[in-house]
């Protein structure tokens, strides 16, 4: 391996690094804590170094967060859809994305809440987001009326809602599997 091989590993490495130590601050004390400052102290380096990989400062930072979120929310959904039957699919799908939501709240809130840098729906739209919203389009189906795109969509919308809902203590908690049969009879 050259020289030029060997600095461009040890980039991606740095940049990954970022990621993961914004994630890891993130998750444990949220995002007013991510600053580049704090990271470039968590991670040895100078703050100059974090801004060479990622020029935008802190919005870079939480756009390649929400990036890599992508990449482990459409495994985690994925993995639900495989292990279930034809029956219990979309519930199973419903629950991941619950328990996604739940368990990485601050990855959540940068791929679904904040200002990113990139476009959803649109011909720039990173393989990451397309690759997490396909894993919607797939757990809803087809569909007899109307265009997937949409009912997909709106599937979102929902799951979305409860999300937060759930979050902000505005749903009675004890009702979370009645509302999930409910919205898996109303997408299935």
């Amino acid at each position: 391996m050259g020289v030029r091989e060997r600095k461009e590993r040890e980039r991606q490495d740095r940049a990954h690094r970022i990621v993961e130590c914004a994630r890891t601050v993130a998750e444990k004390e949220g995002w007013p804590a991510v600053t580049t400052r704090r990271l470039a102290d968590e991670i040895e380096y100078s703050p100059p170094v974090l801004y060479g990989h990622f020029p935008e400062g802190r919005d870079g930072i939480v756009s390649a967060v929400a990036l890599a979120g992508f990449g482990d929310f459409t495994t985690a959904m994925r993995r639900a859809l495989e292990g279930a039957d034809e029956a219990g699919r979309l519930t199973a799908f419903i629950r991941a994305y619950l328990d996604f939501a739940a368990d990485n709240p601050a990855t959540y809130e940068a791929m679904f809440s904040m200002r990113l840098g990139v476009r959803f729906a649109h011909e720039s739209t990173p393989p990451e987001l397309r690759a997490g919203f396909e894993t919607l389009v797939s757990a809803i189906g087809g569909g007899s009326t109307g265009d997937v795109g949409t009912r997909a969509e709106v599937f979102w919308s929902a799951l979305h809602g409860m999300c937060v809902l759930t979050r902000g203590q505005r749903l009675a908690p004890d009702n979370e599997a009645a509302r999930v049969e409910q919205l898996a009879a109303l997408f299935g």
